[in-house]
């Protein structure tokens, strides 16, 4: 028998009684899996089991030479299947020359180039990447120079809840839910500096207010 490729982008999914294998572009990491292969021996071995825990004694030791058997031909049948499975979703892979990664042919393969887009991307849709991430930071850096808020909405203290029944605010100077007035400081247009009443000028310096 030949050689086995894939020994490194698959996942073994067979079991007692038949085989089974996923295979995995090393790129994107989708892939293909095999169809279900059943396994003679382990049939046989399951079956024998079963006999074995019905009659007892005189199938016991069938059942055990059945486990021998199954561990012999079992290893043969499995790696005959796996070539099968290889045969089966090979076409949909191709072997990067420069990297040596096996990749899927749909997604990530550069035909044109003959090797896999990590190694060669594809030029267009590099440049569409670029250019849409371009425009997201563009669109971020403007958005950054925007003013969303007015200074006047700080100028005095923003309460979130009320001080007596602690419901929420939603500005206004009276509470929605109890009706008490809303504690609220005004602070200095110059140096920010609370104001306590109501003032002209502010009393650290001295600004018109």
């Amino acid at each position: 028998m030949a050689l086995i490729k894939f020994t490194r982008n698959y996942n073994d999914k067979s079991t007692d009684t038949g085989f089974q294998f996923e295979f995995n572009c090393d790129r994107c990491g989708n892939g293909y899996e095999s169809t279900f292969q059943t396994s003679a021996t382990g049939m046989l071995s399951q079956g024998l089991d079963t006999a074995a825990s019905l009659l007892g004694g005189f199938l016991g030791g069938a059942a055990r030479v059945g486990e021998s058997v199954h561990s012999a031909a079992w290893h043969q049948q499995k790696d005959a299947a796996f070539a099968k499975a290889i045969d089966e979703v090979k076409s949909n892979f191709n072997q990067c020359r420069r990297c040596g990664k096996w990749v899927c042919k749909e997604v990530c393969w550069n035909k044109d180039k003959g090797m896999c887009k990590d190694c060669a991307p594809d030029l267009e849709q590099e440049f569409s990447s670029i250019q849409t991430q371009a425009a997201i930071q563009d669109a971020r850096t403007k958005a950054a120079t925007v003013d969303y808020v007015s200074a006047d909405k700080f100028k005095s203290t923003i309460v979130g809840s009320c001080a007596y029944c602690g419901a929420d605010l939603k500005g206004g100077k009276f509470c929605p839910e109890c009706g008490k007035p809303v504690k609220q400081s005004k602070f200095c247009k110059e140096c920010g500096k609370p104001i306590e009443g109501v003032v002209k000028f502010c009393p650290e310096c001295g600004a018109a207010q």
